[in-house]
């Protein structure tokens, strides 16, 4: 009985690994010195507690030395990580080296994340640092990665010029004379040996540029599965492809023209094309990942010490640098207001869907946008942080694993050292019946090439291939491969409100008063960035055009309203013309009131706009149907916005958050599961999501360390999705067990497993069914994968199968793989 790893709970190898001053046998050296690390610890429990404990201890360790300031961070590419102890171990072994802070390794993408410090150690010498043991480390950036792409380009390119030299032997001579059939091609001139042999042996070197070269990065997987003492798919693949190529170069020496080249050829090519397929599908989702940051901050005015200014790039920012924001400008990075007070829409942050009043001493969170009012910020600590959380995006994209294929190479642990033994029983066997060694080594050829797992390799990845190009077409891109596991499982799904079921937009929801008043309130707000301000233009667009038409600036871009606009915003004394649909109105001694609202003159005309007490003390008290329709917006969770004219009040706006489009029926297409909502807005605010009939549960009022306590409390006990869009919500989407991404911004694209980059709510169902579907496909795949090989090997192991039929067969299963994952998974 095979022996199981005494750290992880794995197979061990023939020959176990161990330790003269540890107690255990050991599937790798990374587990037997994360056990001596932990040696005279007090550890104790099961596999899977030891493991936790570790996987703790090293996090523990990895956040105490990753708090040092100017550390530089890294992504490299582990090979040889095969269990996730591999994790811990790389980790504890990088925080051993001098220079390095912190390394976070992923089995899942055979990526680790190193934080370090370049006074200590050069960049250049991390992959030497982590290597060893088994393990190889390597860079991987954009450009390397490129490369990579193109390499497999180039390696398939070439293969399949070669194949074709060789084919036509194949077809015209080779297996006409296999089966006794003269054809009279190609036949005339080989009655001699030197007509007949050099041919063979320009097959035979052709076929060695397609085993050794284009198909390399398959013997390598093998060779590095080898090492670490477990099996995986490509040493499968490589014992196929070496047995046929070994047996024919031996058969073409000892004379014979029985030759099996074709086979080696054929799978070297089926794989090698199956891994370009997969890659391009990946680089898609890359491609439209990228999207995501084309609304993200690129430059900023920085303020220099002489009080001038200067337009600089994001990344040349440092901590302790002023700069100036603009009202309908965004934040550049994380900071402290040090001059102003405005306005600031951080839905991006809390999940309010209201702007907050910033002041000196406030800090402010980058990407969150003054609304109207300039401000003076000082950069804080990690300014470059959102362009390193995209980096991270980026490369777990393009480095994702997939749970099935855990489970395939688990499966070729036992699956080949179960066909090397069949297939040495078998050759023994037919020696010891008498048989000649040909004879019998072609029958051990022949269960090796039956058991290929060209299927069983190419069931996974093109599947999952397939699933990504139908979500691709559907404008959803899958960042984590186990979603096609988890997400069929889902059993409750959370909902963030602001920004999620409703756009985090603003627009009147009820007009109150007399609508003339809008004839004034309109040119003034038009002025403002506020995205209160662009509600209320719209709507009093509609009301007087019966239609959209101008719009104030949007929450996020710079005004643009061709006024002569002083550096600090205000047009306090001066005249200019409004420009609109309707009649021209003059605007003079505009005025801008930080966190209240907006004053002017309107054609003459003394005109306030804000806060109901901001009327009250300029225009006059709110008549009683006003004050009613003020406490009936606040109790609703909306915001009132008085407008008073020439000493009197006259109207109310209640403006409240715009909802998403179609949200009721998202929410019924999950009437199957539990449906929560949570928001940081309050009570009142949320109250009309409760009346929908889908909705099982509201949690009001929660801030971001409360909606990551609230899904892992749901999730305790059931599969839970989270959906959410904004910076609060990412713990929340990387707490639960499927993470989806609405939009919103990098740090919550970062931490979810699919993302809908348009925003688009209906999306979220297409992902969950997509998900379901794909999972389906790959259990097809594998289904028909095993299945063949229940049915071939056997055949090859009583000599039904010669290896010509062999390799048909397996070409064959490979084909109707192929065929069945590319099919729409919708």
């Amino acid at each position: 009985m095979t022996e199981q790893c005494s750290l992880c709970g794995l197979p061990t190898p023939s020959a176990p690994i161990t330790g003269a001053d540890v107690e255990g046998t050991f599937c790798c050296q990374g587990c037997l010195e994360v056990t001596r690390s932990l040696d005279e610890s007090d550890v104790q429990g099961s596999g899977s507690d030891v493991r936790a404990e570790i996987r703790e201890r090293a996090g523990e360790s990895s956040r105490d030395r990753a708090d040092a300031d100017d550390l530089a961070e890294a992504f490299l590419a582990i090979d040889g990580m095969h269990c996730t102890t591999c994790e811990s171990f790389l980790s504890l072994r990088g925080e051993s080296t001098e220079g390095i802070a912190s390394v976070e390794a992923s089995y899942a993408t055979d990526t680790a994340r190193v934080r370090y410090d370049p006074d200590h150690v050069e960049r250049a010498h991390l992959p030497e640092k982590l290597s060893g043991y088994g393990y190889t480390a390597r860079f991987r950036d954009g450009d390397a990665e490129t490369r990579h792409q193109e390499s497999t380009i180039t390696r398939l390119v070439v293969g399949v010029f070669l194949a074709m030299l060789v084919m036509p032997w194949y077809l015209f001579f080779l297996y006409p004379r296999y089966v006794g059939v003269d054809i009279g091609i190609l036949t005339a001139d080989m009655t001699t040996t030197v007509n007949l042999y050099f041919p063979m042996a320009v097959i035979a070197l052709l076929a060695t540029g397609v085993v050794f070269y284009t198909g390399w990065p398959i013997l390598r997987g093998a060779y590095v599965s080898l090492t670490t003492g477990h099996p995986n798919m490509d040493l499968l693949l490589a014992v196929a492809i070496l047995g046929a190529y070994t047996y024919s170069t031996v058969a073409l020496a000892t004379g014979s023209i029985h030759l099996y080249y074709d086979v080696s050829i054929a799978i070297v090519l089926v794989v090698t094309a199956g891994t370009y397929y997969e890659q391009r599908l990946k680089r898609q989702a890359t491609g439209l990942l990228s999207s995501l940051t084309e609304a993200r901050v690129s430059e900023a005015t920085r303020r220099t010490a002489d009080g001038r200014t200067e337009t600089v790039s994001v990344e040349e920012l440092a901590a302790g640098d002023e700069v100036i924001v603009a009202p309908g400008e965004r934040v550049p990075a994380d900071g402290t207001v040090r001059e102003g007070t405005a306005a600031v829409d951080e839905a991006i942050l809390t999940g309010e869907s209201l702007p907050a009043t910033k002041e000196p001493g406030d800090e402010v969170v980058g990407g969150a946008v003054v609304t109207d009012s300039s401000l003076v910020v000082e950069v804080g600590d990690g300014a470059g942080n959102t362009l390193d959380r995209l980096t991270s995006l980026l490369w777990s994209v393009q480095s994702e694993g997939h749970a099935v294929q855990r489970f395939a190479d688990r499966l070729a642990t036992v699956f080949v050292p179960l066909v090397l033994l069949v297939a040495a029983v078998v050759t023994g066997w037919r020696l010891l019946a008498g048989g000649e060694i040909a004879g019998a080594l072609l029958a051990g050829l022949t269960v090796l090439v039956a058991a290929c797992p060209c299927a069983m390799g190419l069931a996974t990845p093109l599947a999952v291939a397939g699933g990504l190009r139908d979500a691709l077409e559907r404008g959803v891109v899958v960042t984590n491969g186990a979603l096609f596991e988890s997400a069929p499982s889902v059993e409750t799904v959370v909902f963030d409100k602001t920004g999620t079921l409703t756009t985090g937009e603003m627009e009147v929801r009820e007009f109150v008063g007399d609508k003339t008043a809008l004839e004034a309130a309109a040119p003034l707000e038009r002025h403002s960035s506020h995205p209160v301000a662009s509600a209320i233009v719209d709507f009093a667009t509609t009301e007087t055009d019966g239609h959209s038409g101008d719009r104030g600036p949007e929450s996020g871009d710079s005004p643009d309203s061709g006024l002569d606009v002083e550096p600090d915003g205000g047009l306090e004394g001066s005249a200019v013309s409004a420009d609109t649909d309707g009649p021209s109105a003059s605007v003079a001694e505009f005025e801008r009131h930080p966190g209240e609202g907006i004053s002017g003159r309107v054609d003459g005309d003394r005109v306030v706009v804000g806060t109901p007490e901001l009327v009250e003390r300029q225009a006059g008290p709110l008549p009683e149907p006003l004050e009613a329709a003020v406490e009936a917006a606040r109790d609703g969770g909306d915001m009132p916005v008085a407008i008073g004219r020439e000493g009197r009040a006259q109207a109310i706006a209640i403006v409240g958050d715009r909802e998403r489009e179609g949200w009721q029926a998202v929410l019924e297409d999950f009437s199957d599961r539990d449906v929560v909502v949570l928001t940081g807005d309050d009570e009142s605010a949320a109250e009309r999501f409760r009346e929908h009939p889908a909705v099982d549960s509201v949690f009001a009022g929660v801030p971001p360390d409360g909606k990551v306590a609230t899904v892992r409390r749901l999730g305790a006990e059931r599969t839970t999705a989270m959906v959410g869009d904004g910076t609060n919500d990412a713990p929340a989407l990387a707490a639960a067990d499927v993470g989806v991404a609405v939009a919103g911004t990098a740090r919550a694209a970062e931490a979810a497993d699919v993302v809908v980059p348009d925003g688009t709510l209906s999306d979220v169902p297409v992902a969950f069914d997509l998900a379901s579907a794909t999972r389906r496909r790959i259990r097809e795949n594998i289904g028909w994968a095993l299945l063949y090989n229940a049915v071939a090997l056997p055949l090859a192991a009583l000599g039904v199968l010669n290896p010509l039929f062999a390799a048909v067969a397996m070409a064959t299963s490979s084909i109707l793989v192929v065929s069945n994952s590319r099919r729409p998974v919708l």
